[in-house]
């Protein structure tokens, strides 16, 4: 039963993600936030029994669409917090520049910790990350060139970032 369900959400994603991520790309500025948004869609189909769905194209784009009015409430709330905090961060932006010395080391440190963390990964794994989120390659050609199915391309990208995030590193 599991695998039915499995196959049946793959076949949803293969035939609705373009069409979603040409949905988001007109509506959001990066391509990765559509991506993000893209997968987000794609998380709540998956804790949804797909036997209740009448219309799953519908779905998908109710979803969507909700989707996009969260990202406007959070940018709202984020933009009038902003506004009433500007005479906070003048005062300190004038304490701190951004070619501070202090902020450039915790920031080489960072991508030290970063790089290091890469390294530790498998070595298909390392590159196809670095392919995927670091050199914008999309994820069919990265298939194509290592021989592999989109899926497992997916399963990669999605286990280098889980790693990265389990071992990320705070500055101090």
């Amino acid at each position: 039963m599991e695998t039915a369900r499995k196959q049946q959400l793959d076949e949803l994603c293969r035939r609705f993600r373009p069409a979603l991520l040409a949905y988001f790309l007109r509506r959001v500025p990066s391509p990765a936030e559509a991506e993000d948004l893209a997968h987000d869609v794609f998380l709540r189909l998956a804790g949804v029994p797909l036997e209740q769905l009448r219309s799953a194209d519908a779905f998908i784009f109710h979803v969507a669409a909700n989707l996009l009015k969260d990202r406007a409430r959070r940018w709202k709330i984020r933009g009038d917090y902003a506004a009433t905090q500007v005479g906070a961060v003048d005062a300190i932006e004038l304490e701190s520049h951004v070619l501070d010395p202090e902020r450039i080391e915790v920031a080489r440190r960072s991508v030290a910790a970063l790089v290091a963390r890469l390294m530790e990964l498998p070595k298909r794994t390392r590159e196809i990350f670095i392919l995927y989120r670091i050199e914008n390659v999309a994820r069919r050609n990265i298939a194509q060139a290592y021989g592999l199915s989109l899926s497992t391309v997916e399963k990669e990208v999605a286990r280098a970032t889980a790693y990265l995030m389990l071992h990320r590193e705070y500055p101090q």
